[in-house]
């Protein structure tokens, strides 16, 4: 249902898509990483036909994002960062307004609307104003005015930014509704949690290539096995604390320290048995231990791997990609 062969986009000098390759199957959601500037604004804006590749092409439901724009757009719906509903209409009239403007009759597009707020629990205020809606109600809404014309792909970029964890949740019902119906999914996302609650497939994107791809459990394999996290109670102790875990781990890989946490992590292979020298080591060199625990490695673990941090260009101050 999504296809992305080899696209590049530059603007000027900077590149912000450098041979981008992807694909998403239908009925499933492909989830997009990558830290600021990394590509997925723009992976956004050409799949959306709203920004032409300079060489490759993408494909929504088999049409040509850049041979067939009408045809991607008839096929695609789109929820952007920021809740694109009107303020000053109701409900029931910006999914009505919708509808009209996909060509629908006033009867089908009326009834679409009925439906949708149904489908996403608006029903019961259908009749007010978008503009006092909660921020989870006013993204749920333009969730279902994405889908008014029941599109084959839906792209959601950063969905569920600057939700409550309630509206998180209620997103991620939506969503799953959505692949459950058979819509296809290309999901950028900031929250790791989310992709890994989400996404059947991940692909993490740097410097506009993709750098590493597959599921969350596959990409969480490569992070190395358990991991040992300390957290201690003085600030002093960080540094010796680091040293120790580093000496129990026999150096395999840096620990990652967190100041402000007073927390130090690091990759453990020998699991259970590295946690107890650890433990016994800080005991032995009175150092104060208010947490400990032994994890399997997170998306954030990988995450952080791979990108080694911020893939910002130096000199590049805005929060995402060079706008078109």
């Amino acid at each position: 249902m999504i296809r992305i062969e080899n696209v590049r986009k530059n603007y000027g000098t900077f590149t912000a898509l450098d041979g981008l390759t992807l694909n998403a199957a239908e009925g499933t959601v492909l989830g997009l990483l990558g830290p600021n500037g990394s590509g997925k604004t723009t992976t956004v804006k050409v799949l959306t036909t709203l920004l032409a590749p300079d060489s490759g092409d993408a494909w929504v439901a088999g049409h040509s994002v850049s041979k067939q724009p009408e045809l991607v757009r008839r096929n695609l719906g789109l929820s952007g960062q920021y809740a694109a509903v009107d303020e000053k209409l109701t409900a029931f009239e910006n999914l009505h307004m919708v509808g009209r403007l996909y060509g629908m009759n006033r009867r089908n597009a009326s009834a679409r609307a009925h439906e949708l707020l149904a489908d996403f629990r608006l029903t019961d205020v259908a009749g007010k104003r978008a503009g006092a809606f909660s921020g989870g109600m006013r993204r749920r809404l333009d969730l279902a005015g994405a889908v008014v014309a029941r599109p084959k792909v839906v792209v959601l970029d950063e969905p569920t930014t600057g939700l409550d964890p309630r509206g998180r949740l209620d997103t991620w019902e939506v969503v799953a509704d959505l692949v459950s119906a058979g819509t296809t999914v290309l999901l950028t996302t900031q929250y790791l949690e989310e992709a890994d609650k989400l996404a059947d497939h991940i692909a993490v994107i740097n410097h506009g290539s993709v750098i590493a791809e597959g599921s969350a459990s596959e990409l969480k394999n490569r992070a190395g096995s358990e991991r040992v996290d300390i957290t201690i109670r003085n600030a002093t102790d960080l540094q010796l604390a680091s040293s120790i875990l580093a000496a129990q781990t026999r150096g395999s890989s840096a620990p990652d320290v967190e100041p402000a946490a007073l927390r130090v992590s690091v990759a453990a292979p020998g699991g259970h048995g590295v946690l107890v020298r650890v433990l016994a080591e800080l005991d032995a060199r009175s150092v104060p231990v208010t947490e400990a625990s032994l994890r399997r490695p997170t998306l954030d673990d990988v995450f952080l791997q791979l990108t080694g941090g911020s893939a910002q260009p130096q000199g590049h101050t805005r929060k995402d990609e060079v706008p078109a």
